[in-house]
């Protein structure tokens, strides 16, 4: 029989802090058992090191779990050191439609998948379908493939369609939208001031077009001011996630919260409050990336919480169930077999020439760039 605590870490998708395990975190997964992990830049060195982490971090975990990395291409591509630039999603999409080479987003789609799996990961969180509107170019830069909905679900279609090809996953973030928000949310509380009606002809058009092909959606913390839910972030509110990604748009996969450490959540409320909010408002997966403390504050804090409230302990179970399921149907149970020296430099010189083909057609300096320092999304 599922215990609280049992059911409480299959919701966790938690950060490491190092290149390797320390003695403290292998305690405190082992305690935990979470649903998965992510890895950032500070976690990769190589190849080898980084399979080594991911086989003993996920030896920790439940079966089926995610390995999850940040490689959208451009600026935010954590294998950036230890593979090979990727191109950004805005220039590949780009690329395509002054081509006409419809191909080239599955083809982004197919490295991004290989890349990953070289390096044992089963998941990277992407693409991003965030619309390229002029109020965030300073925080997004190239992350956004398109100005348009079409433009972003022609992308995106393709993307997935690559990843699921070559046996990768794939996250469509930031619902409801983050092209109308001028401020980071890694840092703040976005407020972004589009109506109804524009979000949901726009910026909510490629999660209906979607909805069926995207595996996973992550729900950003942003707060949409000319809505039904005016103050609330987006990853906390019951508005967002039950009435409108699931009701309205009828998405059924895996919901995943952003990262609660962000500004974006933590500003807004304590991040006990935030763990415990975002799974009663109906997330699958919730994420907490950078620092243990934070993790074990949200774990107990949801241990607490099942523990006191037989309500929100039935919410836990329920939880705990739909994930466990839904987790089979999208992550495999073995981490992808490794490539030999000889594949990986033939992988290198594939993303190399990508690369090449896409700056022919879409020379850097013609893509809109971030006029900022880099964030730290970019550079963590």
């Amino acid at each position: 029989m599922t215990t609280v605590r049992q059911a409480v870490g299959s919701l966790l998708v938690v950060g490491l802090t190092g290149k390797e395990l320390s003695d403290m975190e292998r305690a405190w997964l082992k305690l935990m058992r979470p649903a998965g992990i992510i890895l950032y830049k500070r976690n990769i060195t190589d190849v080898a090191q980084t399979r080594a982490m991911i086989g003993e971090a996920t030896g920790f975990c439940l079966p089926h779990c995610t390995s999850f990395v940040d490689v959208e291409g451009g600026t935010v591509n954590r294998l950036r050191d230890a593979l090979a630039p990727i191109p950004s999603a805005q220039a590949a999409a780009q690329a395509a439609l002054k081509s006409g080479d419809i191909s080239l987003a599955r083809q982004h789609g197919k490295l991004i998948a290989r890349a990953i799996r070289a390096f044992g990961f089963n998941t990277s969180l992407a693409p991003m379908i965030d619309l390229a509107l002029p109020d965030s170019v300073e925080v997004l830069g190239t992350r956004c493939p398109a100005p348009d909905a079409d433009g972003v679900i022609a992308y995106a279609r393709g993307f997935l369609a690559g990843l699921r090809a070559q046996g990768g996953a794939g996250c469509i973030k930031h619902f409801p939208g983050l092209g109308g928000g001028t401020r980071d949310s890694h840092l703040e509380t976005p407020a972004i001031r589009r109506s109804w009606q524009k979000l949901w002809q726009d910026d909510l058009e490629p999660y209906r077009a979607l909805r069926d092909v995207a595996p996973m959606v992550m729900v950003n913390h942003a707060a949409y001011p000319e809505t039904a839910d005016k103050k609330r972030p987006a990853s906390v509110s019951k508005f967002w996630i039950q009435d409108v990604l699931r009701r309205r748009i009828g998405y059924r996969g895996i919901i995943l919260s952003d990262d609660l450490e962000m500004g974006g959540v933590v500003k807004f409320m304590p991040i006990e409050e935030a763990g415990i909010a975002a799974v009663r408002v109906g997330s699958d997966l919730v994420e907490i990336c950078h620092h243990p403390e934070p993790i074990l504050r949200v774990y107990e804090a949801l241990v607490s919480e099942g523990e006191r409230s037989a309500a929100f302990r039935k919410i836990l179970f329920e939880r705990a169930r739909v994930s466990e399921r839904k987790r089979r149907k999208v992550f495999p149970a073995k981490m992808p077999p490794a490539l030999s020296a000889g594949q990986f430099e033939k992988l290198r010189e594939e993303v190399l020439r990508f690369g090449e083909m896409i700056e022919k057609v879409i020379p850097a300096a013609s893509i809109a760039g971030p006029v900022r320092p880099p964030t730290s999304v970019e550079t963590a």
